[in-house]
């Protein structure tokens, strides 16, 4: 086989490979050899029929099998004897292929570029640390007992109130018609609760088991269904039960309830899922000040195909947005020439940091041990209840998804490495402190 680099252009590779004819059709012999060996044909014994036979009959659908085969061989000694890394797949098409002539094919493609990463000794950072103070610990609890409220039934001349259940039946219609999902029975609505749309639950306040009332409205602009966004709509109410949330007290009985031993337990579980939560809320934090200096201490030459392909996969996001009017709020106004530019800037920084991120993992063999990527399926199933036996198969069988679970957990293992060699100072602050330089930011 010989290879022959044809261009060399920044991080652009493309090379002719020809493989020799009588290399080619031994192959395609052997081949067929192979195939007598097990075919069976009248008037001959197994492993007897004569080649010319074999090639009469099978040497197409031989030939294009060790076509395929000498390409995806030849590509890969081309990638190793060249100690290539391809930026994504590389290119490969036929150049001539022709019945006792050489075999030709080109192989282009866009290398990974030369990374040398900064010493992350030098990089400083901030570690923010929340004082979790005993007032959002009680603050917690109080949520809590108040998911813990059981309704009782009202008198019936009771009249409800905001904080109340109503257990309604309502059929809504717009221009005297029913539209579909606007119709229910024996609803349970807590009033207040804005489960429904704005204007519906005032209106029934002050109504007493019985009361039957229309309820009007009109569904807000950004209603999710287009067909009634913008719409006065009425809704025939009938009021079948009032009911009453008794508070539940914050005690032993109800941290039982929620399978701690004693409230004091229970306390001790909260505040420590309070941190958790800060903690990870903190780290995501110091993750992206990490990014921004890595982003901003590393320039090399990015893969034109690999930033094309990041930005397309977030224009074709950004597009569905439009269409259905999610544009976030800043985006707004822009035009698409302004959008295409800076979320062009956004595919950029995405393939540096995920290039260089690579590179650091690889050099110091950074690997996601089978464990964690257990646990991560096993997370994943949990979150369709029934279909975990699907969902953990979905994964054994199929290696691009399985890919996609263990790309975040190596990100993280890197970030790990990096921040256990970086200057990581500490600094504690009070949850109001924290939620206000999170929306400064």
């Amino acid at each position: 086989m010989q290879i022959t680099e044809t261009n060399a252009t920044g991080l652009k590779r493309e090379y002719k490979v020809v493989v020799p004819a009588d290399t080619l059709q031994g192959q395609i012999e052997t081949r067929l050899k192979e195939l007598g060996e097990r075919i069976r044909m009248p008037g001959f014994r197994p492993g007897k029929v004569p080649l010319q036979l074999l090639k009469q009959r099978y040497e197409k659908s031989v030939m294009g099998e060790v076509l395929e085969k000498t390409v995806h061989d030849g590509s890969h000694q081309l990638l190793n004897e060249r100690n290539l890394r391809p930026a994504g797949q590389p290119k490969v098409e036929i150049v001539k292929f022709e019945d006792g002539k050489d075999l030709e094919f080109s192989v282009a493609m866009e290398v990974i570029p030369d990374i040398t990463p900064v010493d992350f000794k030098t990089l400083k950072l901030e570690r923010t640390v929340v004082d979790v103070p005993e007032s959002e610990v009680e603050e917690s609890l109080q949520r809590l007992a108040k998911r813990q409220r059981k309704p009782e039934n009202a008198p019936d001349d009771y009249a409800a109130k905001s904080g109340d259940v109503v257990h309604i039946d309502f059929v809504g219609s717009i221009d005297g018609k029913e539209f579909e999902g606007g119709k229910a029975e024996d609803f349970h609505l807590e009033l207040g609760s804005g489960m429904f749309i704005p204007g519906f639950e005032d209106q029934l306040i002050g109504l007493k088991k019985g009361d039957k009332k229309v309820v009007k409205v009109t569904f807000p602009e950004e209603y999710g269904n287009k067909e009634l966004a913008g719409k006065p709509a009425e809704f025939d109410v009938t009021v079948k039960q009032v009911s009453q949330l008794k508070d539940q007290p914050i005690d032993d009985e109800m941290a039982k309830a929620l399978g701690a031993d004693s409230l004091d337990v229970l306390k001790k579980r909260v505040r420590e899922q309070i941190e958790r939560d800060y903690g990870l809320a903190g780290r995501a934090r110091l993750k992206r000040v990490l990014l921004d200096q890595l982003a901003e201490k590393h320039d090399f030459t990015l893969p034109e195909g690999l930033v094309e392909a990041e930005f397309e996969a977030i224009w074709k996001q950004i597009e569905a947005d439009m269409k259905a009017d999610r544009l976030d709020p800043e985006d707004k106004g822009k035009s698409e020439e302004q959008l295409k530019t800076e979320y062009r800037d956004i595919a950029k920084r995405r393939v540096k940091l995920g290039l260089l991120l690579s590179e650091v993992g690889r050099a110091n063999n950074i690997q996601v041990p089978n464990d964690d990527l257990t646990r991560a399926i096993i997370t994943e199933a949990r979150r369709f209840p029934g279909q975990e036996k699907q969902v953990i198969e979905f994964y054994q069988k199929s290696p691009e998804a399985l890919n996609q679970l263990r790309a975040p957990i190596y990100e993280d293992k890197v970030i790990d490495f990096i921040l256990e060699l970086a200057q990581v100072s500490e600094r504690r602050t009070s949850p109001e402190e924290f939620r206000k330089e999170g929306e400064a930011a």
